[in-house]
């Protein structure tokens, strides 16, 4: 809804690669900000909606632009253990569910999608994506093969951007003193681009710059992924670089 730019960059990276791809038009939210609420009975509804859906393509895998939406569908089998109906299918759902990034380095074994991009950048890594979905090496491998792309390590790397969905609504004066500290990191790399695999920190993030004036660039990984492409420099893991 908020960067339909992620998705569409999302899905030319995976056809590009030989992925068949399908989009169900009946799906909603992943039901995580209600979940994560306390409303557990009433998200529910949306669970059954999601899997329902996803899995109505019968498809071989599920790919999401999100780290912290794929960790919610993988706990649906967590959350439907003892759901006569959707315990088996929340299971399948979660056994073939991947973070974009993950499912082109780790799946695919991808580890040049051939993109170009002239800048400096930093990467800022996701909470969800990185303690639930438990991922830290591939949205680096892949990016430390984008042409011309300058990388700089995030200080701090570890902390949270302080959006946490509804926290930033229930402690809005934590959360202001988490992206500030998150930025004055960012800042500090002489970074143009910030990149990340997950928009919601990016949405937050880059409100924050917005509002301080900063002049850095947001970018998704699938958008750097995706970005002038030259098809004869996609390459897997352990080929060799052709001359």
């Amino acid at each position: 809804m908020l960067f339909p730019n992620v998705g569409q960059a999302m899905v030319e990276v995976l056809e590009r690669l030989g992925c068949e791809t399908s989009l169900p038009t009946n799906q909603v939210c992943c039901g995580q900000p209600t979940y994560n609420s306390g409303y557990h009975k009433e998200s529910k509804k949306v669970l059954y909606n999601e899997i329902d859906s996803l899995l109505s393509t019968d498809a071989d895998y599920i790919v999401g632009p999100a780290g912290s939406c794929v960790a919610m569908l993988r706990e649906y089998s967590h959350i439907l253990k003892d759901d006569p109906k959707y315990a088996q299918k929340a299971q399948e759902l979660a056994n073939k569910s991947y973070e974009f990034s993950q499912f082109l380095y780790n799946v695919l074994g991808f580890v040049d999608t051939g993109a170009q991009l002239d800048a400096v950048a930093t990467y800022h890594r996701s909470c969800h994506m990185t303690r639930l979905l438990g991922e830290k090496t591939a949205p680096f491998a892949l990016l430390d093969n984008v042409k011309d792309l300058k990388m700089v390590p995030l200080p701090h790397l570890q902390n949270c951007c302080g959006f946490g969905g509804t926290f930033s609504v229930k402690e809005p004066e934590i959360s202001k003193q988490m992206v500030d500290e998150k930025v004055d990191s960012i800042i500090s790399t002489g970074a143009q681009v910030l990149i990340s695999a997950d928009a919601s920190c990016l949405m937050n993030i880059g409100g924050r710059f917005s509002r301080r004036d900063e002049n850095i660039k947001i970018m998704h990984i699938a958008e750097v992924l995706n970005n002038n492409v030259d098809v004869s420099r996609i390459r897997y893991k352990n080929q060799p670089t052709t001359v």
